[in-house]
């Protein structure tokens, strides 16, 4: 969810800002600030992920909120102003405002900026995932060397999330969430949820980053979640169905048997 604070000394435009996101499922407005010193309240107080914020207020202005907040420990969300005024739009760009909306706000214009944001906070959490695994490297880097032993290395993380395109935008995917996934050329397709996203990665690729206690292969271009089948069943030539919790049907090679069924 994107947990949403909307700052505005006007309080019926903050509540057109609410009535249009309602449209929005996967944005929760988790608060209202009517002037600045009430919004920097409500970011230490929240931590929202997105903040759609006035300019001119009294006291503090928009600019002083983000100033303030820049020099603080809070943490700072996705920006998009909502102003009448569009002389401050070069100022709003400088402060790494991500949109920046004039009132009265069209509907399309502010579904645009939620898209972006959406882009916006993938990019974020890609970039964030990207340091904690450097991090991570770093300090088995920084480890001494152990003695070797004769059973191999267990692998201390797989593959959590995906981040995959959808139109303009980018969702992020648990691997959890993911029921089954088969080959399309270049492409793994991923079904998840009664819905599927393309992915720019081979089935080899994908498989060696997933947790084999979680994933198992059971066609050369199929892969399934283990927690998903509720049945396999001989089928024809040696051939096996494997059937899914949402009653989905899928092939299992008798090459591939060994990895669900015992000998």
């Amino acid at each position: 969810m994107i947990n949403t604070l909307i700052v505005d000394d006007e309080p019926l435009a903050r509540e057109g800002i609410r009535l249009a996101l309602k449209g929005e499922a996967d944005v929760r407005i988790v608060g209202e600030a009517a002037d600045g010193e009430a919004a920097l309240n409500a970011m230490e107080k929240l931590a929202p992920d997105l903040m759609f914020l006035d300019i001119r207020m009294p006291g503090l202005n928009g600019f002083d909120v983000l100033a303030r907040a820049s020099h603080s420990h809070t943490r700072m969300p996705v920006i998009v102003f909502v102003t009448a005024f569009d002389r401050y739009a070069v100022k709003a760009f400088e402060a790494n405002a991500l949109d920046y909306l004039l009132k009265p706000v069209e509907p399309q214009r502010l579904r645009a900026a939620v898209e972006r944001t959406r882009a916006e906070l993938a990019k974020q959490e890609i970039i964030k995932d990207a340091k904690r695994r450097a991090m991570d490297l770093q300090s088995v880097e920084e480890r001494p060397v152990a003695p070797r032993s004769s059973e191999p290395l267990a692998r201390a993380e797989y593959l959590d999330r995906v981040a995959v395109r959808v139109r303009d935008r980018f969702l992020l995917i648990k691997m959890n969430d993911v029921d089954w996934i088969e080959s399309a050329a270049n492409y793994v397709q991923l079904h998840s949820r009664s819905r599927s996203f393309l992915l720019r990665m081979t089935m080899g690729e994908l498989e060696a980053k997933l947790d084999p206690h979680r994933f198992s292969r059971i066609h050369r271009s199929t892969i399934v979640n283990i927690d998903r089948l509720v049945e396999v069943k001989p089928s024809l030539h040696g051939d096996f169905d494997v059937v899914l919790q949402d009653g989905t049907t899928l092939r299992m090679s008798r090459g591939y048997r060994e990895a669900l069924l015992p000998r």
